[in-house]
């Protein structure tokens, strides 16, 4: 008997104190709000900190009154919020409706933004903003030139008599900087030396009995004229070359011409290269945007021509491309030079003329042109 009483009373107590330990778990759950233990804290604690503990609360329950998934606080929310935690110590166990970095990150915000408006220069009294147009020409500047430092755009700017900080000229070119070695890019080269620069390329199509037909090019940068286009079954090495002597008669050439790596580019058209003193500029492999300008070209003469003609012999196919150059030198206007035609005619001025339009390739484009009154 003694042995057994005991193990009863150990027993009963183990049970009343596993209830008593579920009564609490019960009672201090989140969704009674730890009614006992908040409500026994709370009775520890001073008036002031209560009041400013039920405003947080308070201001959370408007916000949540508006029946929303995710309620949209404004700054003014945002800035109460962060008021009234800033005055409280346990701030982290009276916030619910967002996590604690939340209202860290809303105070960082806040704290940028009071001193942005504090440095300010009208609120500095310090130097005041540069206009726009200043702005405009510093930018213009960096773009047009490259390899020039904020230093050299601040010299240039002293000759305008505009006087500009060096960390001003860096502040507004900072996403104008370019990124890798310096030195002129193979774009700045083209636009410098358009004028001395030609260009060549094939274009390849086919006849009504889809044989192989080769369309070969030169075209001027600057200006965008065809200099000389023909076409032949088989472009051999001395049959290129034929076509660059063809096309710069009496030693009139080009300073560059830009190539490609094809093999039809042999001996001979190196030696007439090497006879008119002319520099060839190979372009790299797989990089058609290179040789952009003569890519164009040809991308025009497919699209505006070849597409909408059935080709029946070389012979058709040279009397093609001779008429859509000319009207192409002559008559169209071309986006690359701000539409303007490159080689325009002078024709006579008739400002009242009845327009009139000439048909082109059989009527597939027209030139449209003032007649004579």
């Amino acid at each position: 008997m003694r042995r057994v009483l005991p193990g009863v009373v150990k027993r009963g107590l183990k049970a009343v104190w596993s209830r008593l330990i579920k009564w609490l778990r019960e009672w201090t759950k989140p969704d009674n709000h730890g009614l006992v233990v908040g409500t026994v804290a709370d009775a520890a604690r001073n008036k002031s900190e209560l009041v400013l503990e039920n405003a947080l609360l308070r201001q959370q329950l408007i916000v949540l009154e508006r029946q929303v998934k995710r309620p949209q606080l404004s700054w003014r929310e945002r800035g109460i919020i962060v008021l009234l935690a800033s005055k409280l110590r346990n701030w982290r166990g009276a916030v619910f409706i967002v996590q604690p970095d939340t209202l860290l990150r809303w105070h960082r915000d806040l704290f940028r933004l009071v001193w942005r408006r504090k440095s300010h220069p009208k609120q500095q009294g310090g130097c005041r903003p540069l206009s726009g147009h200043i702005v405009q020409l510093i930018r213009r500047m960096a773009r047009e030139n490259p390899l020039w430092g904020a230093e050299r755009i601040r010299g240039e700017m002293l000759k305008q008599n505009a006087s500009v900080a060096k960390s001003s000229i860096q502040k507004y070119t900072q996403d104008l900087r370019r990124v890798g070695p310096s030195g002129q890019s193979w774009g700045t080269f083209l636009r410098n030396h358009a004028s001395e620069i030609w260009a060549c390329d094939f274009l390849q199509t086919y006849d009504a009995l889809f044989r192989s037909i080769f369309v070969f090019v030169i075209i001027e940068l600057e200006s965008r004229r065809v200099v000389h286009v023909n076409v032949t079954r088989q472009p051999t090495d001395a049959w290129v070359a034929q076509q660059l002597r063809e096309a710069t008669p009496f030693g009139e050439g080009p300073r560059f011409l830009i190539r490609d790596n094809d093999k039809k580019y042999g001996g001979q058209f190196q030696h007439v290269v090497d006879g008119a003193d002319i520099e060839i500029l190979k372009t790299p492999v797989e990089a058609p945007r290179a040789n952009a300008f003569c890519e164009r070209f040809l991308g025009s003469l497919r699209r505006e021509c070849l597409d909408y003609m059935l080709i029946l012999s070389e012979r058709h196919l040279r009397h093609i491309v001779t008429e859509y150059a000319t009207y192409f030198n002559q008559a169209r206007p071309h986006q690359g030079i701000n539409q303007r035609i490159p080689c325009a005619p002078q024709l006579p001025d008739h400002p009242d003329g009845e327009i009139v339009s000439v048909p082109v390739l059989g009527g597939l484009h027209h030139d449209y042109r003032r007649k004579a009154a």
